[in-house]
């Protein structure tokens, strides 16, 4: 009985989910995704770039990550103006409430009025962001309700009990003033709890959240991306469909895609291919700091994500037998003609050559992460440190070089920065780290336009 209710809620959010919430991205856009730690030191905005990246290859936009740890929606006011409106974004995504809420309180003797003073605090300072957001123009918002604290696992006995509960009444604000505001909204907690639930059925210490119970791994924030994306409507678009029927050579089915030089002779169909999208390429290796699990490890939580997000499904009627098949020369599988009418999705091979150059897109996009993450330290540091702790808004003075060498034989987190407050100081290394990060972008935006494959099915006797 408990796992049919599961169930039944798992398809009503994923019902909820099919109907569009947020607008899809469009080319020219400039979204900053504003947050706390999980946006700071998490993939899924770079994940939902990537998407962008290899399915729609021609339209460029610009994505960055404006988090930072530890902030609060207090945080975010201090820093709005100068670490977020300064990028002149088109659209802003924002997300709070995992610091706003609180931690250890909640297992104390009055949980119940800390949580009620937290709400109420976080309440107080979002409506200072509204004021901000509202003064904009031409400027999307988009609410993002956070992703969730999980306090159902049990790989520990350490739990803050009842703060998702406080958590996801500060999704509640975020909800209502979006609706009040014509913003959109769109909740990662409520999902992201469902699939917690449903895995935990089978597993009791899996969490979505990390080891943390906050900061979701690699598979949790592609989690975050998918239903984002789902969010803006985006499943059931493929890569691309296809059909041929060998017998008539002829296409009688080409979605996104363009087919051409049919030929069907001596057991051996041949054709030309030219997608207009690449497949999402799902990393295997796990990146960032702490991190332990892969990208790709979100097919286990959502096992239609190819079907969903990720299909590029090839048919061939009018075959019989068995046919090796290859791309460029290149030998992707034997199947049989049963396989071939039942419909095939290319994008669950790694090795084919379109999926091979989304890889190259995706490891440039890590790359571009990975300096992207090395600026955001440094904007820790002046918005995290020198501005919040020491109200210093120029950190170049030998005034606050002092000041922060003191505060890095107190604070661990200070410290591990001195690299990089080191070498950021000087405006001429950040720069550089800035254009390194356009010439990834542009890069990428000249090495991902589908070219066109050559198929072969050769028969085998």
């Amino acid at each position: 009985m408990k796992k049919a209710i599961l169930s039944l809620l798992v398809l009503a959010t994923c019902s909820m989910l099919c109907a569009q919430q947020v607008a899809p991205f469009k080319a020219g856009d400039r979204v900053a995704f504003v947050g706390n730690s999980i946006t700071d030191g998490g993939h899924y905005h770079s994940y939902i770039w990537l998407y962008y990246m290899t399915r729609f290859p021609s339209e460029q936009m610009w994505m960055a990550n404006c988090g930072i740890g530890g902030d609060t929606a207090e945080d975010i006011i201090r820093r709005f103006d100068g670490d977020i409106a300064s990028k002149n974004p088109s659209v802003i995504t924002l997300t709070f409430g995992m610091n706003d809420t609180g931690y250890w309180e909640y297992n104390g003797d009055d949980a119940r009025n800390f949580a009620n003073r937290k709400v109420d605090e976080a309440r107080k300072n979002f409506l200072e962001i509204e004021k901000k957001l509202k003064k904009l123009n031409n400027t999307r918002v988009v609410m993002i309700g956070t992703s969730p604290y999980d306090q159902t696992s049990t790989f520990n006995d350490n739990i803050y009990r009842k703060k998702n509960d406080a958590m996801q009444r500060v999704v509640a604000i975020q909800d209502s003033a979006a609706k009040a505001n014509n913003w959109e909204f769109l909740d990662f907690n409520a999902p992201m709890c469902e699939v917690n639930a449903r895995m935990q059925e089978e597993d009791p210490t899996f969490t979505v959240c990390g080891n943390d119970r906050v900061h979701p791994d690699n598979d949790g924030h592609m989690l975050m991306a998918y239903l984002f994306l789902k969010g803006q409507g985006l499943a059931g678009k493929p890569v691309a469909d296809f059909c041929i029927n060998a017998r008539q050579k002829k296409a009688e089915k080409a979605d996104n895609c363009t087919i051409e030089n049919i030929s069907n002779s001596k057991n051996v169909l041949s054709f030309d291919y030219l997608s207009e999208a690449l497949p999402y390429p799902l990393d295997t290796i796990s990146h960032g700091w702490g991190f332990s699990r892969a990208q790709a490890g979100v097919l286990k939580m959502v096992p239609d994500f190819n079907e969903e997000m990720n299909s590029e499904k090839l048919t061939i009627k009018g075959l019989k037998g068995n046919y090796r098949l290859l791309i460029d020369d290149i030998l992707i599988d034997t199947l049989s003609s049963n396989d071939l009418e039942r419909g095939v999705n290319l994008a669950e091979y790694r090795h084919t050559p379109q999926y091979q150059q989304a890889c190259a897109v995706m490891s440039l996009n890590e790359e571009r992460w990975d300096i992207e993450r090395r600026i955001r330290d440094f904007t820790w540091l002046q918005y995290g440190f020198f501005l919040k702790e020491h109200n210093i808004t120029d950190y170049t003075t030998e005034e606050a070089a002092r000041i922060y060498r003191e505060g890095a034989t107190k604070n661990g987190w200070v410290e591990s920065r001195k690299d990089i407050y080191n070498r950021m100081i000087h405006p001429e290394v950040m720069q550089l780290l800035e254009q390194e990060q356009d010439l990834i972008v542009r890069t990428i935006y000249s090495i991902n336009t589908p070219v066109t494959r050559h198929f072969r099915l050769e028969k085998i006797k």
